[in-house]
């Protein structure tokens, strides 16, 4: 798997993944970017919604109890000093014209089986650089 992101202009960054779908990032005005786009710290919680979001759909369509509405909420506390880690992370599921019991089941097998975004935030991290002429 590989993705890319690309420099647009002041803050703006353009992020390619291998689908070939772009998202654009910005950063705020006290950071020197323009407010345009959500941060990279959103996307993370993009990610992990989105993730488990459509984990748990197609879960509770298999047990044919699929949901009038559906969302997730992702609340997420963040370290205060630099790097600003996010360092908690609470979903709260919502489902209308679900049983509660088929809901919590589809948001269990979710996170602890089937979604890859949780258990890739603690992946190893490595890193090389070139500087091109």
């Amino acid at each position: 798997m590989e993705a890319k992101v690309i420099w647009q202009d002041g803050m703006r960054f353009l992020g390619v993944g291998p689908s070939g779908h772009a998202v654009l990032m910005d950063s705020s005005p006290q950071a020197g970017g323009e407010d345009s786009a959500p941060r990279p710290a959103e996307l993370l919680l993009f990610a992990l919604g989105g993730c488990t979001a459509m984990n748990v759909m197609s879960i509770l369509n298999k047990m044919r109890t699929p949901p009038r509405r559906f969302e997730v909420l992702i609340q997420a506390e963040r370290a205060p000093e630099h790097p600003k880690a996010v360092r908690k992370v609470h979903l709260i599921y919502r489902a209308e014209g679900v049983p509660e019991e088929n809901l919590r089941k589809a948001a269990q097998l979710s996170q602890e089986r089937y979604c890859s975004v949780p258990h890739s935030l603690s992946a190893e991290l490595s890193f090389s650089v070139e500087a091109l002429p």
